[in-house]
């Protein structure tokens, strides 16, 4: 089956910032697409190789490419310019330059880079080791739509085109290798924060007697796009509003109830098996209290 969707926006890797989601770039005429998922038992979910990639590491979501979310027409605009609201996220902003050269610091800048590792980001609130060997079908399901929720950003990111605040602050910010990328990239809503989010009520779903501690861990999540210097504390709460909204829309997408209810019967053997989180807990739990 071929798929070809018409000009769009779409996000890419940039080889020279492995990890990371940059400004989707514009592409002309048709991107086809010649691949055709196979969804037929349920003891044997796809593969990623068996999943299409928009860019290398960067699986194609569920939710289709042709009609996004358009977060333009919900996402109200940004503080303006000289506004009380504007002079409240400077002030937040200044505050947090203080976590510069902290253990808070260097866990906002392990969960700036996004790539196929980034699940393991909620191990250690969800109580189990997420990986592709460990946890493979939940592995997927996260990686999917680690796409379809920062995608639904770009509406408004688009719409707005927000300067960040280390254009104006000129501070440090825990990527400098990403500087020239995110200075074209709008600010407003933040897409990592709509991805941690996503995540945090995607997995509390699944996990819901560790709801607190996954919620807790996706506010936390958005909250380092503040300490990385890279985003306003009002572009964290309008990707929240993102995030909350693609995992509305995933709600009615059959291929996505599928994955997690394979991620569901793997969670459960997980827990069962008393399969612990391989990261350091205690020192994410000491960087969170900073």
């Amino acid at each position: 089956m071929l798929t070809a969707l018409p000009a769009c926006k779409v996000w890419v890797f940039n080889d020279n910032h492995k990890g990371s989601f940059m400004r989707g770039a514009f592409v002309s005429g048709f991107f086809v697409i010649g691949i055709l998922l196979s969804y037929h038992s349920a003891a044997e979910p796809p593969s990623v190789a068996e999943v299409p990639e928009i860019r290398p590491g960067l699986l194609m979501g569920y939710l289709p490419m042709d009609n996004p979310l358009r977060s333009d027409e919900f996402i109200p605009p940004p503080p303006a310019a000289g506004s009380a609201e504007q002079a409240a996220d400077e002030a937040f902003s200044a505050r947090l330059l203080a976590n510069q050269d902290t253990a808070r610091f260097d866990l906002a800048r392990a969960d700036a880079r996004l790539g196929p590792d980034s699940t393991a980001t909620f191990s250690c609130a969800v109580g189990i080791n997420i990986s592709q060997e460990d946890t493979p079908h939940l592995q997927m399901l996260l990686r999917r739509t680690l796409t379809d929720l920062g995608l639904a950003s770009y509406g408004a990111k688009n719409a707005y085109q927000r300067e960040r605040p280390f254009m104006g602050n000129q501070q440090p910010i825990c990527t400098p290798e990403e500087e020239e990328m995110l200075r074209g990239d709008g600010s407003y809503p933040s897409g990592h924060t709509a991805i941690g989010w996503g995540w945090a009520l995607i997995l509390s779903d699944l996990v819901p007697d560790r709801a607190e501690q996954i919620l807790a861990r996706g506010i936390a999540f958005g909250d380092s796009r503040n300490v990385c210097n890279v985003h306003w504390r009002s572009d964290v709460q309008a990707g929240i509003l993102v995030g909350s909204a693609a995992f509305a829309r995933l709600q009615s997408n059959a291929d996505f109830l599928e994955a997690r209810a394979l991620a569901r019967s793997e969670i459960t053997t997980a827990k069962a098996n008393s399969e612990d989180p391989k990261g350091d807990c205690e020192a994410e739990k000491q960087a969170l209290q900073r």
